[in-house]
């Protein structure tokens, strides 16, 4: 479960998501711009990540290790389920427009007022 826990804190899977899709290393500020995060949150990830051994920083920035690229591997047909997934959604008359968990999410975290 250690890997669930690690996947599961926020902005790990972008960051995979990132690395992979760039297909060439990021250097840190690449990678800060592109996921859409502060630096102090990005730098927690990658040193997370990295002392799992599923991202490297190599002379060209960080990228995924041959770990980290068959964990996207087995991670990328959940992209092609969510893909349909949400196809079927769209579909549907009485679907949500967004699904609680789908909101931006600066909006999901902002703190609420009691009124709300």
């Amino acid at each position: 479960m250690a890997l669930l826990d690690l996947l599961g804190r926020r902005m790990s899977l972008r960051v995979l998501w990132e690395l992979a899709q760039a297909g060439q290393p990021l250097t840190f500020r690449e990678l800060q711009a592109i996921a859409e995060t502060n630096p102090s949150l990005l730098n927690t990830r990658l040193k997370e990540l990295r002392a799992a051994a599923i991202v490297v920083h190599r002379t060209g920035g960080y990228g995924l290790s041959q770990e980290g690229k068959a964990l996207v591997r087995l991670i990328m047909p959940l992209d092609e389920w969510a893909a349909a997934w949400g196809a079927r959604l769209s579909a549907e008359n009485d679907a949500p427009a967004t699904l609680p968990a789908m909101r931006d999410p600066v909006e999901r975290d902002r703190p609420r007022s009691k009124e709300s």
